[in-house]
């Protein structure tokens, strides 16, 4: 999996105040209301895709895009509200976005075994050791948005160790979900950094 967000070298102090104070009302009510039932439909797939994992070790591939497009869409989003990117995230599951990139490879073949193994322990070696380290990450995660939120308002600029701070979180969470919605069998790494040898759909 490959993730990332293109660093601004300036941010719009006005487009910060708007999102601030009317986020709500133009970006995470639209968003959210349409989200909310492509993410129903999301795992009605997810569910029928765990049978088909199940009896031919293969998740459908419409399936499988149609997931890789949800979490794109999640992401444009997230990255607004968030205040990483500026602009406004763009609708629909084609939607494209230069400024944010996430790059899941479709499995040829996925473990059976691994899939019984998430299904009854997962909570166990995936969410306890992942979930507890990821609690205190978003701690300083929501720190570090508040800090920056204050440097944009006044430097026009985004700290650049907040920013990889701020991704790298986003990019340990997005690993443990797709690991964990059977979309992948590599086990995610105990942090967000961008890994050179991680696949991409390209290869």
């Amino acid at each position: 999996m490959k993730l990332n967000l293109v660093y601004q070298e300036k941010y719009s102090r006005g487009e910060l105040l708007l999102r601030t104070f009317f986020g709500w009302l133009y970006i995470c009510i639209p968003h959210y209301f349409i989200l909310f039932f492509l993410s129903i439909w999301g795992g009605i797939l997810s569910f029928i895709a765990f049978w088909a994992i199940l009896f031919t070790g293969v998740y459908p591939k419409p399936f499988f895009n149609y997931q890789v497009k949800l979490l794109k869409w999640s992401l444009r989003l997230q990255a607004r509200l968030y205040n990483l990117l500026d602009g406004y995230p763009a609708f629909g599951l084609s939607a494209e976005d230069e400024k944010v990139l996430l790059d899941i490879p479709y499995p040829q073949k996925l473990s059976r075994g691994k899939l019984l193994l998430r299904l009854f322990f997962g909570w166990l070696y995936i969410l306890i050791p992942h979930g507890f380290m990821l609690f205190f990450r978003y701690i300083g995660f929501g720190v570090i948005m508040f800090i920056a939120w204050w440097a944009v308002l006044f430097t026009g600029k985004y700290p650049l160790g907040m920013f990889n701070y701020m991704v790298g979180t986003i990019r340990w969470s997005y690993r443990v979900n797709i690991y964990y919605s059977y979309m992948t069998d590599d086990y995610p790494p105990f942090n967000g950094k961008e890994i050179s040898t991680e696949e991409t759909s390209s290869n």
